[in-house]
């Protein structure tokens, strides 16, 4: 031990300190990818919901907003299916992926040129199936008996 009472096979760079530091706090605190996915798709479809359950005063522009959202999520979605050369990602997964993202996207528009607040069942139920899939495979995924104690839960969708 040094005078300072640091091991001596510590760097005394304070940077290299912060950025450990920094790293382990990411690494418990990030959450994984499937269940970041998991958890916008829950806020986009809680978000219809909340324009269902007040459908008399939603504004167009409300409506709008959180379809815009609900679209720009699942563009990502398409987006990655189409441009992922992941060799471990089925291509019929990654098809029915793009499939599911068009539909949602043409439902979007039937929406906008008739608003009925039945109309968002769909898009609410399609979010809320697919995040719990994403979720429970990333709790299948951080399970002891599952994995072997590794998280493993790295890979998308």
């Amino acid at each position: 031990m040094s005078k300072n009472n640091r091991p001596d096979n510590l760097p005394n760079n304070p940077y290299a300190a912060a950025a450990g530091a920094y790293d382990q706090h990411a690494r418990k605190h990030t959450p994984d990818q499937r269940e970041l996915e998991g958890r916008v798709l829950l806020k986009a479809a809680a978000q219809l919901q909340n324009l269902q359950s007040r459908w008399e005063s939603v504004t167009p522009a409300e409506l709008d907003e959180a379809l815009t959202y609900n679209r720009k999520l699942w563009t990502m979605f398409v987006d990655t299916a189409l441009d992922d050369a992941d060799p471990n990602r089925p291509v019929d997964l990654r098809n029915n992926i793009a499939n599911l993202g068009l539909y949602i996207f043409k439902r979007t528009v039937d929406i906008l040129a008739s608003p009925q607040k039945e109309k968002l069942n769909i898009l609410i139920n399609i979010n809320r199936e697919v995040a719990e899939g994403l979720l429970s495979k990333v709790k299948d995924a951080t399970s002891p008996a599952e994995s072997g104690g590794s998280s493993g839960a790295s890979a998308k969708k």
